[in-house]
């Protein structure tokens, strides 16, 4: 269940900060899709930890 929750979170905070930074140009895009994609590693792990454990 972990690794599901962890693809989830990823892909949402990668697709968000893409989303945020697609106005700005195609460098900024990416690295707010990895900063993103980071943050939903923490908050995956965050949330398996609290409500999946």
């Amino acid at each position: 269940m972990k690794k599901l929750c962890l693809f989830v979170f990823i892909t949402l905070g990668g697709y968000l900060g893409w989303w945020l930074g697609e106005s700005f140009g195609l460098m900024t895009a990416y690295f707010l899709s990895v900063a993103g994609s980071l943050a939903g590693v923490l908050m995956g792990c965050a949330v398996n930890r609290k409500y999946l454990n």
